[in-house]
């Protein structure tokens, strides 16, 4: 009997179970590219020496979801990078493909080496466990090789610990009044407000509030001491213009407009695209709305512009080393921090003092500015009282002279120059991070200063004389288009700390 075909569809060949992973394992994995993320831009800044921002601020930007997890794990693997690296290459554990995503291969080793074995959900996971024992076994080789008995000494306990900071918070009375601050605050720290700077609150070191609901609402903002000062120096008046010339990520630009009571007009220049968006969320964020963004660089800014023609003040905080801060900022954990760099740092340096000196002889140039404070987050004397005694005699022709910010702190400029005792200094040790400000007030103005055409006509006066700041235009754009690359990490003390 013939058998009857069946209508019935063909069974379905069985798939698979799709593997299910727990919340905690989503979790790593998503933490680890979080990180991964991170690490990679802080690399590639610190390789360009062109950093958008500093660690710290990099995780704390609001794409990053697991703060505390992300900075946690970022900065362990910093700290161990130079062993990281050199075990990878002892048991040549990498293959071309994960060359390509060194990163996420130097997070993920941090884990198999030192921290919590991540679990086998990733591809860059299951392909560094098979090579544990490889991983392991170099690192034994390396302690080995470098005489040392435990990684710690490898890496050097200098590398490992800072000095301990007070946290420092602004109050941001365009939204919030001091004193309701620091009732809110006190519910959760000890508070108290700052003997030299306004609006400031002291806090123990240590004190978390990255996600507080008054940081995170723009009431209170997270910066230190030294930059909290800055525009405090400059005591702009309500009604005035002011330029803020290297503004992102816009701390000092919020303190200017608080302390104009919002109003008056801040122009805020910055170049670098992707600060600019940070210093627009910052305005944002602090409610401000008498701030104008000036996308471009401060230097192609034409005193001679009518549009300029009212700027009373100028706030200068250019890029400099950052050596002040960089614990603070976890710098001193990037490849370039290391003590093999000592040649390029002075090369480096000896740019910045190039640029600074540019900027500030251009700040003093606006015909009817009052007053200009020069800030650096350094504590080197070349980007300090160097540049400031450079343009003196600039300043000087120009109806400008030293005055002295804050007359009861105690700690002034080095005495390498006449007026050193207006300057100020902040001491790493003393006051747990290293900072400069220089203000300038003028005294006298040329004749006939409302005439427009009189700065111009001094400024082709002193070029005839060898000026060396009063340079032609024509080489303003030229230096302009050579630095534009160079001068793109500026404030760094304005960076969450």
């Amino acid at each position: 009997m013939a058998r009857r075909k069946s209508n019935a569809p063909p069974k379905a060949t069985r798939q698979p179970a799709k593997q299910k992973f727990s919340s905690a394992e989503r979790s790593s994995l998503y933490a680890s590219r979080e990180a991964a993320k991170v690490l990679g831009t802080a690399l590639r800044g610190d390789a360009e020496r062109r950093a958008v921002a500093s660690i710290k601020s990099l995780v704390f930007s609001p794409s990053v979801r697991n703060k505390r997890g992300t900075f946690a794990l970022v900065c362990e693997t910093l700290k161990h990078l130079t062993v990281i690296k050199e075990v990878l290459e002892i048991a040549n554990a990498l293959n071309s493909k994960w060359k390509r995503q060194e990163p996420l291969v130097y997070i993920i080793c941090y884990d198999i080496l030192f921290g919590k074995e991540p679990p086998l959900i990733g591809d860059a996971e299951k392909f560094l466990m098979k090579r544990k024992d490889a991983l392991v076994s170099s690192l034994a080789t390396l302690l080995v090789r470098k005489k040392a008995e435990t990684v710690d000494k490898l890496l050097g306990v200098s590398q490992l610990n800072g000095p301990l900071k007070p946290r420092y918070v602004h109050v941001n009375t365009l939204k919030m009044d001091v004193d309701s601050a620091v009732q809110e605050l006190g519910k959760l720290y000890k508070v108290q407000k700052d003997e030299t700077v306004p609006d400031l609150l002291v806090m123990p070191p240590g004190s978390d509030l990255h996600a507080h609901h008054l940081v995170k609402n723009g009431r209170t903002f997270l910066q230190g001491k030294g930059s909290a000062m800055v525009a405090v120096a400059l005591q702009p008046e309500a009604d005035w213009e002011v330029i803020d010339a290297c503004a992102a990520p816009g701390n000092k630009t919020i303190n200017l407009a608080a302390l104009m009571k919002g109003q008056g007009k801040i122009i805020a220049c910055e170049l670098n695209e992707e600060r600019v968006k940070r210093l627009e969320q910052t305005i944002k964020l602090s409610g401000a709305t008498n701030i104008e963004v000036s996308h471009g660089d401060f230097l192609g800014l034409n005193p001679e512009d009518p549009s300029f023609a009212k700027v009373r003040a100028i706030l200068l905080d250019p890029s400099c080393s950052g050596s002040g801060t960089i614990t603070d900022r976890l710098d001193h954990l990037l490849p370039s921090h290391s003590a093999d760099n000592k040649n390029y740092d002075s090369i480096r340096l000896h740019k910045l003092a190039v640029f600074q000196k540019k900027a500030l002889a251009h700040a003093l140039s606006f015909p009817q500015v009052e007053r200009v404070v020069y800030s650096t987050c350094s504590i080197h004397q070349i980007e300090n009282e160097d540049v400031v005694s450079s343009v003196l005699p600039l300043a000087s022709s120009l109806g400008f002279e030293l005055a002295t910010p804050f007359p009861q702190w105690q700690r002034r400029g080095l005495p390498v120059l006449a007026g050193s005792e207006h300057l100020l200094r902040m001491d790493p040790e003393e006051d747990k991070e290293g900072f400069f400000i220089a203000l300038f007030t003028k005294t006298s103005k040329l004749e006939n200063s409302n005439s427009s055409e009189i700065p111009e006509r001094e400024c082709r006066r002193r070029r005839k004389q060898g000026h060396p700041f009063l340079w032609p235009k024509v080489f303003f754009r030229a230096w302009n288009g050579r630095m534009s690359s160079f001068i793109s990490s500026s404030n760094s003390e304005d960076y969450v700390s």
